[in-house]
């Protein structure tokens, strides 16, 4: 059973539901405050992640290949595209949700969500540990922090926020699925550099929570799809030439 994957996804539902549902009954002061913390959060997390890295020159070059290859497939252009056909089924269902935010700063907010929800390298790292393992720790913990980011997010965002739980749970139990495929191909250098890769992606991510610079994080994705044979080649093939 998929006992992290549906708890982590749960906790996105109920807190997007619940950040809807209380939005109005806070200030703009408030919640644009509580983001900025949440933004320096997302930030720790990233460079927690990043601190036990194993191969920075593997990590680094996979950040910008991966993001070159974000930037021709026009993958942010698409997940922009897919977050405003997530919003307009949420507007008919829920016509009172109100925001304030401009039509641009909704979108970038909203992929900003997006990626930090379904792209983040505890949650990606924790549905191939509940796949392999049955350990459901990683993603309970990221569950708890995802439950209150959600329903804050939500404030701003409106019922939104909660049909991520969708993707995110389609795509973590896709990784529940080929865990048994894929974690007998890595080593534990390997899965450091994922983390240190995702790690980078939090970092990013937290920069556009507090709009100090908005990264293109979602063209970042395919970074987390090649870092981990990216690691395996430089240490086996480079390093010893070295």
């Amino acid at each position: 059973m998929p006992t992290g994957v549906i708890i982590n996804a749960a906790s996105v539902l109920f807190g997007g539901l619940l950040g809807g549902f209380l939005g109005d009954k806070f200030s703009e002061q408030f919640k644009n405050d509580i983001t900025l913390i949440f933004g320096v959060c997302s930030m720790g997390m990233g460079i927690y992640s990043i601190a036990p890295m194993k191969y920075m020159p593997a990590v680094i070059f996979a950040l910008v290949i991966g993001t070159g290859i974000g930037l021709w497939m026009h993958l942010g252009q698409w997940i922009n595209k897919g977050a405003m056909e997530m919003q307009k089924p949420i507007s008919k269902l829920f016509p009172n949700t109100k925001t304030e935010m401009s039509h641009e700063d909704f979108i970038n907010t909203l992929v900003t969500v997006i990626v930090l929800f379904c792209a983040s390298g505890t949650g990606i790292y924790g549905s191939l540990d509940n796949g392999m393992t049955g350990d459901t720790t990683i993603l309970i913990s990221k569950s708890v922090l995802d439950f209150f980011t959600a329903a804050i997010f939500a404030c701003n965002l409106g019922y939104v926020v909660s049909i991520i739980a969708i993707p995110q749970f389609i795509l973590f139990y896709i990784l529940f699925l080929l865990a048994k495929f894929i974690f007998p191909l890595t080593n534990p250098n390997m899965i450091l550099d994922f983390k240190a890769c995702g790690g980078f992606l939090m970092l990013a991510t937290g920069f556009r929570m507090v709009k100090l610079k908005m990264f293109p994080i979602a063209d970042m994705i395919p970074a987390m799809v090649i870092i981990m044979p990216l690691s395996w080649i430089w240490a086996n093939w480079f390093l010893p030439l070295l």
